[in-house]
């Protein structure tokens, strides 16, 4: 249903995101074919790319950056990306350029309450047009 939206846009050289609803090889084929980049969230809608992305980021040791914690809406909010070129080639996603993981922290102040999310995901931008 995306790619006919997307049809009578100019694409070129623009990036999208999606969440992992629309991780799909199709869409991320039509999009390198029209000259733009995507950033897809990989969730167990697709397991075996996901899992793969999971096993890869396993030990991640030190992140590749990590944001200063910030004050955000009564929460205080920090985020780290890892990312890896090791799945290129062995992933089955068209053009794939890089996999990642971003861990955020947020912290409600009220209550003092901390949630760690983990989000996976890959995107057909190498290092060198989108480093962490």
């Amino acid at each position: 249903m995306a790619i006919p939206v997307l049809d009578s846009l100019n694409l070129t050289g623009k990036t999208l995101t999606a969440d992992a609803l629309l991780t799909q090889r199709k869409l991320a084929a039509y999009l390198v074919q029209r000259g733009a980049h995507y950033v897809f969230i990989a969730k167990d809608n697709q397991p075996t790319l996901a899992a793969d992305i999971r096993l890869n980021f396993q030990d991640r040791g030190e992140p590749d950056f990590r944001e200063r914690p910030e004050l955000k809406h009564g929460r205080i909010e920090s985020r780290a990306i890892w990312t890896s070129t090791k799945l290129n080639a062995y992933l089955d996603f068209p053009a794939v350029g890089q996999v990642f993981v971003i861990e955020r922290t947020i912290t409600n102040k009220k209550t003092g309450k901390t949630t760690i999310e983990t989000v996976y995901g890959l995107t057909d931008h190498t290092p060198e047009s989108a480093s962490p």
